[in-house]
C-alpha cells in the first residue's frame, strides 16, 4: 500500500454525512471502514458502491456505547495494520425541552456521542502513536456553539465532544497526530428532513439554504489531508454563516 494511503474509520459510516464522508475518503483513495450498528444492509451497500467504483472499503458492524464489543470491533480491525484516520461521526437526536426530557433521552444522546468517542478513540490511539502520523476528525454540531432549543442534551453533547476534541489535540500534538471538529449546521440529510422548511433555513442560515453531505465530507477530507498536518485542536463550523 501506498505510504500516502491510510486505512480509516468512519463511525456512523452508513448516514447520510457518514457516507459522503466515507465516498470521499475513499476517492482520495484510502481503505474505510464504514461502521454501522442499526444501518447494516445500508454500510454493506455503500461498500459494494465504494469497490465498484475503484476504491477499498470493508464493513464493521457495532454499538459504540458498548465498551466491549466496540474494542473486540477494533482489535479486529487493528490485525490488518493501524487506523490513522478516524471520524468520530456517530451520534443521535432525540429532541425535547429540558422540563419534559426524559431521563433516557439525556443519558443515550451523551452516551452515543461522549462515551462513543472515548469507546472508539482510547483502543486507536496507541497503534497510531507509534506510526507518528494520525488524523482525528470529531463530527461536533452548530447547536454546540450557538445553542438550539430543544436540544440541551445534544448540545451538551456536542459540546463536551469539542472540549475533548481540544485537551486530546494537546495530548497527541507531539506524536503527529492531529485532532480536529467539524460543526454542521442544517445539512440536507434524512435525519434532518422535515425539521426545517424553506422560510425556517432562509431565517437561520444566512446563506439562505440547507448545505449538503459532501460539502462537510470536503472538509473532514482536509482535515484528514497532509496539507492539514499544522492545524490541530479546531472547531470548524460547516454552517453556511450560522456560527
Amino acid at each position: 500500500m501506498n505510504e500516502t494511503v491510510k486505512r480509516a474509520l468512519v463511525t456512523g459510516g452508513s448516514g447520510g454525512i457518514g457516507a459522503a464522508i466515507c465516498r470521499r475518503l475513499a476517492s482520495d483513495g484510502h481503505h474505510v471502514y464504514v461502521h454501522a450498528r442499526k444501518g447494516v444492509d445500508a454500510a454493506e451497500k455503500l461498500v459494494e458502491e465504494i469497490i465498484a467504483a475503484g476504491g477499498s472499503a470493508a464493513a464493521l458492524h457495532f454499538d459504540v456505547t458498548d465498551r466491549e464489543s466496540t474494542r473486540s470491533a477494533v482489535e479486529s480491525a487493528l490485525t490488518s495494520g493501524p487506523i490513522q484516520i478516524l471520524v468520530n461521526n456517530a451520534g443521535i437526536i432525540d429532541d425535547a425541552i429540558l422540563p419534559g426530557m426524559r431521563p433516557e433521552q439525556w443519558h443515550q444522546v451523551i452516551d452515543v456521542s461522549v462515551s462513543g468517542f472515548f469507546n472508539v478513540t482510547q483502543p486507536l490511539l496507541m497503534p497510531m502513536i507509534r506510526t507518528r502520523w494520525g488524523r482525528i476528525v470529531n463530527i461536533s454540531s452548530v447547536s454546540a456553539l450557538i445553542g438550539n432549543k430543544g436540544q440541551v442534551n445534544y448540545a451538551a453533547a456536542k459540546g463536551a465532544l469539542n472540549s475533548a476534541t481540544k485537551a486530546l489535540a494537546l495530548e497527541v500534538a507531539s506524536r503527529g497526530i492531529t485532532v480536529n471538529a467539524v460543526a454542521p449546521g442544517i445539512i440536507n440529510t434524512p435525519m434532518s428532513e422535515g425539521l426545517f422548511d424553506e422560510e425556517a433555513i432562509e431565517r437561520l442560515v444566512p446563506m439562505n439554504r440547507a448545505g449538503l453531505p459532501a460539502e462537510v465530507a470536503a472538509v473532514v477530507a482536509f482535515l484528514a489531508s497532509e496539507d492539514a498536518s499544522y492545524v490541530t485542536s479546531q472547531i470548524i463550523s460547516v454552517s453556511g454563516g450560522m456560527a
